[in-house]
């Protein structure tokens, strides 16, 4: 692998994390000569790892505009949690069969980090701080997943099924919890627990479905969510 290869690779996951964090909200114009100058690199490795975001669908191409982080529409965010679904519930079924202490362990440790991280989500506006608050949930969040994907060994479907899961930069969206938003928040944690109880209990059938179950739950939490902000931003 060349020099630049290396550079783009790098420049690449440095975005992506910053899409994702919220640094890089959807729809911001991302210009080439500002990141090669914040990266210290010449733009040939920019552009490449311009090139390697837009084909994971983080941002796009557009004519005579240059290149955006990419916004989704409610079908693209539906059409990508679907995608998730199927094959996290792949995933945790092939883990449910390759579970060990460890694992169920490391599990139970990202599912205490999530709840506790719920709860502050739930409790109190968290003012300036909130972004930070919320891409810590999110970040625990995936853990608790992770631990599946590596338990389940799957690369090709891991990639295509975390490529899914970068579609939106969650972390960038809060709102008021109310009582609405309140029982979503408590059903999503309760799921990762009953989802690491079916792995306890060796239910191979009973965590897939689970999984399947929690990721379309998670789409209902995320659209609410993004409901809210549309009305607070309609009243001011």
């Amino acid at each position: 692998m060349t020099t630049e290869s290396t550079k783009a690779d790098d420049i690449a996951v440095l975005i992506e994390e910053a899409i994702v964090a919220g640094e890089l909200e959807p729809g911001s114009v991302l210009r080439q000569e500002q990141l090669s100058e914040r990266f210290g690199v010449s733009r040939t490795p920019v552009r490449e790892a311009l090139r390697k975001l837009a084909a994971l669908g983080l941002v796009s191409f557009e004519p005579n505009k240059g290149v955006r982080v990419r916004t989704l529409s409610h079908d693209d965010l539906r059409e990508a949690f679907l995608v998730r679904a199927e094959l996290e519930a792949l995933v945790t079924e092939v883990a449910a069969q390759k579970m060990t202490e460890v694992h169920l362990a490391e599990l139970e440790e990202c599912e205490k980090r999530f709840a506790r991280l719920t709860k502050e989500v739930r409790s109190h506006d968290p003012g300036n701080a909130r972004r930070s608050l919320m891409a810590d949930w999110m970040r625990a969040n995936h853990a608790f997943h992770d631990v599946l994907y590596r338990t389940a060994d799957m690369p090709y479907v891991e990639s295509v099924a975390k490529a899914a899961r970068r579609t939106f930069s969650g972390p960038t969206v809060w709102a008021p919890v109310d009582d609405e938003l309140e029982a979503l928040y408590e059903r999503n944690q309760a799921e990762h627990r009953a989802i690491r109880q079916a792995l306890v209990a060796h239910s191979v059938a009973g965590a897939r479905e689970l999984a399947h179950e929690h990721v379309m739950h998670s789409f209902e939490l995320l659209t609410t969510i993004l409901a809210h902000v549309a009305a607070d931003w309609a009243v001011t």
